[in-house]
């Protein structure tokens, strides 16, 4: 397997790792600068080379795994038999800088409803390396033409089209998943936010809407979905930042991505 199929399939696993490089190579060494080894929990594919080096790499490789936000750094080794190794002696004769860069596990949204807000929101979003849900129950909104103006996106997209039960999308998510409702239809919104409720684990729950909305849809959600007020209180609404006021779409989005990125950073601490 490729080092770049070993990192696609560490994210579609949704499992952290890290990937060394050879990076630098003076004299002999075992490897060409620019050799490869991806590092998973309990996997690795690609080799720097064997012996002491890849076998420190992996040991610290994995000690990123488990840091709550790791920084790419460089490993150097001598190569000869003078220098005390953990696994051994390689004596090659040369030296090999190696970096080691973080491969966590990626933030995910999902957008409820794919309109002129969603649209906006999405066109922010796909500028992160995130993983990006953008659902809709109409499909000329997720229309090919429409959707290209996320054809450079650095995000990884997945689209989808639920003309019956949008909700459904919630139970396939990812734990941790940031959900946004966003829809044109109020009780296709009001069904999602009782549906957000019931589905664990998500990382937070947002609704666009005036505080008319929410009042109704607080009252209905008690009524009738049974929740609790420590559980409607989970939904957060308005979303986005506080103080940005403005209407536009393109306002709206901003406050909302921004206030996204400070929860990202909030859990990498």
């Amino acid at each position: 397997m490729t080092w770049v199929a070993a990192v696609a399939r560490l994210r579609e696993r949704r499992e952290p790792g890290a990937l060394v490089t050879v990076a630098t190579v003076r004299g002999h060494a075992p490897r060409k600068a620019g050799a490869k080894l991806v590092v998973g929990r309990t996997e690795t594919w690609g080799s720097i080379g064997g012996g002491n080096i890849e076998a420190v790499a992996i040991d610290r490789g994995r000690e990123l795994l488990g840091m709550s936000d790791p920084e790419p750094e460089l490993m150097e080794f001598a190569l000869n038999d003078k220098v005390t190794n953990q696994h051994g002696v390689q004596c090659c004769g040369g030296a090999v800088t190696v970096l080691l860069e973080p491969l966590p596990v990626l933030p995910t949204v999902a957008i409820f409803g794919v309109g002129h807000v969603g649209l906006e929101l999405a066109r922010i979003l796909a500028r992160h390396n995130i993983d990006l849900h953008l659902i809709d129950s109409r499909s000329d909104i997720l229309a090919e033409e429409r959707l290209s103006v996320l054809g450079d996106a650095v995000a990884h997209v997945q689209v989808h089209h639920t003309p019956l039960l949008p909700e459904e999308v919630l139970a396939d998510l990812p734990a941790g998943s940031h959900v946004l409702i966003m829809t044109h239809d109020h009780a296709e919104d009001a069904a999602l936010c009782d549906a957000a409720l019931r589905t664990p684990g998500l990382g937070s729950i947002g609704l666009i809407g005036s505080a008319a909305k929410w009042t109704r849809f607080k009252r209905r959600l008690a009524t009738e979905g049974g929740h609790d007020a420590a559980t409607i209180d989970q939904i957060k609404t308005p979303i986005g930042t506080t103080g940005i006021t403005g209407k536009e779409p393109a306002t709206i989005a901003v406050s909302v991505a921004a206030d996204l990125l400070r929860a990202f950073e909030e859990e990498r601490r």
